[in-house]
C-alpha cells in the first residue's frame, strides 16, 4: 500500500512538473513585466479605480463590468514620493514601486505563487482587523 502511494504521489508530481514546463514555455502564468497594478481600489459593488504602471506611465483607470475609462495620467515620481510618504505617515517601511527599467519581479511575479502578493494581502488584513 504504500508503495502503490509513492508511485501515485510520484505521477502526480511528474504530472505538475511537465504542466509547468508547458507552462513556462507557452508563456502562461508570467508577467512580462510590461504592466503593473500599483494600487486597486474597490469603489462599489462592480466598481474599482486601478492605479497601472505600463512601461514608463502611470495611468488611473476606472473600470466596471461594461467598461473601462482613462482617468488621469500621473509622473511617476509624484507616485512614488506620494506612497512613501504614506507608508511614513503610517509608520511602516515603504514598499518598493519598481521602475520599468529594473523589475526583478522573478519567474512567480503576479502568480498566485507570488510571495510579495501574499505578504501584502497578509498585512493588509492584519491593518483591517487590528483594535485601536
Amino acid at each position: 500500500m504504500v508503495i502503490r502511494l509513492l508511485l501515485s504521489l510520484a505521477f502526480v508530481a511528474g504530472v505538475l512538473w511537465f504542466a509547468a514546463r508547458l507552462a513556462k514555455k507557452r508563456g502562461l502564468g508570467s508577467s512580462g513585466g510590461l504592466v503593473e497594478v500599483v494600487a486597486h481600489q474597490r469603489m462599489g459593488r462592480a466598481s474599482t479605480v486601478n492605479v497601472l504602471r505600463i512601461g514608463d506611465r502611470v495611468l488611473v483607470v476606472g473600470a466596471t463590468e461594461q467598461q473601462v475609462t482613462l482617468l488621469a495620467e500621473l509622473d511617476g515620481e509624484a507616485l512614488e514620493a506620494t506612497l512613501a510618504e504614506r507608508a511614513d505617515r503610517e509608520g511602516r517601511p515603504a514598499l518598493p514601486v519598481a521602475s520599468a527599467a529594473g523589475r526583478s519581479g522573478g519567474a512567480l511575479a503576479g502568480s498566485v505563487l507570488d510571495r510579495s502578493a501574499w505578504s501584502g494581502l497578509v498585512g493588509q488584513l492584519r491593518e483591517r482587523t487590528v483594535r485601536r
